[in-house]
């Protein structure tokens, strides 16, 4: 176990590494005016403009600045913002996205791993029937409907018919959080739906199962003790990755129903060229994925003492 996570975190930070010094790369590809306001540039003379430059270290050398970059990351010192909160540490304008960004995936993915597990249990239980049916036609049309039509059709039905707030309102957080929700549960559930059935049926059909009914054992005690805890194994292993990724925020819906969290944080960023930001945001982001596949493999090892991190031929 010690050797296997020594090695995923020294793969987890030359990964990290690539992806920021990638991003760190692209955003100084783009054009110098970028760094200034449409008001700087109309109002600033040529030298200004390049005093500024020079002085937020812009006119070094690519290394030059990379370099520095590192150094300020094994400081982590991830600089202030500049145009999101002017001058106001990124840590900070992060933290008040990242709340509600948590707030609202936390709820998500609890609702989606409830319901979809139910859900593929319903269907492997009942295979073949018209609980199968109708959850295999609810999988085909969340994965066939594009993310923006569907948005709008829950947008249309919550706000016309069920009279739920269509934006999000610090006013009003909770019965404006539904839609978002919602939105962010649509494909999950389907999601978790599809792959218990999956490995339900597959566990059904194994031949332990069929020793089990030849002793007697009832239909439910088989399914709750043998299939769905042998099911739920691998299923187990995404779980951690699937709360990291919905507490960094969706920035579809966050951006649909102007929810303020990280996702949209993100676009704004990069729109308005706020180069900390957006580069703690992409260190965050890798951070969140890598941590998440780790702890997956943990937690999997956790509920089945028969899989183990390392094996004769070595880590994982």
């Amino acid at each position: 176990m010690a050797k296997y996570t020594v090695k995923r975190l020294l793969q987890s930070l030359v990964t990290i590494l690539i992806v920021v010094t990638i991003v760190f790369l692209l955003l100084r590809m783009l054009p110098t005016d970028y760094f200034f306001t449409e008001d700087q540039l109309m109002k600033l003379t040529d030298q200004q403009k390049h005093d500024q430059l020079k002085a937020a270290g812009l006119l070094d050398s690519t290394f030059t600045q990379l370099t520095r970059y590192y150094g300020q990351l094994l400081r982590l010192d991830f600089g202030t913002s500049r145009r999101i909160q002017s001058g106001v540490s990124v840590v900070k304008v992060i933290g008040g996205k990242f709340a509600m960004s948590m707030q609202l995936g936390l709820i998500s993915f609890a609702i989606s791993l409830v319901i979809g597990v139910i859900m593929g249990v319903l269907q492997a239980r009942f295979k073949d029937g018209i609980i199968d049916g109708i959850g295999t036609i609810y999988t085909i049309l969340v994965n066939a409907v594009p993310p923006l039509v569907a948005y709008s059709l829950v947008l249309v039905f919550g706000s016309h018919v069920l009279k739920l707030p269509s934006m999000y309102s610090t006013r009003n957080p909770g019965p404006s959080m539904i839609l978002p929700v919602a939105c962010l549960s649509l494909s999950s559930i389907a999601g978790y739906a599809l792959w218990t059935r999956r490995y339900m049926v597959d566990e059904l059909n194994k031949d332990y199962i069929k020793l089990a009914r030849v002793k007697g054992l009832s239909s439910k005690r088989i399914m709750v003790t043998h299939v769905l805890r042998n099911a739920f194994v691998p299923l187990a292993q995404y779980i951690p990755y699937s709360i990291l990724l919905t507490v960094g925020g969706s920035l579809l819906v966050e951006r649909f129903f102007s929810v303020p969290g990280m996702g949209s944080l993100l676009t704004d960023a990069i729109n308005r060229y706020d180069t900390n930001v957006v580069q703690t945001l992409v260190i965050l982001y890798a951070a969140l994925g890598i941590i998440g596949v780790f702890l997956g493999d943990v937690l999997m090892m956790i509920i089945d003492p028969r899989i183990t991190l390392t094996g004769k031929g070595g880590t994982r």
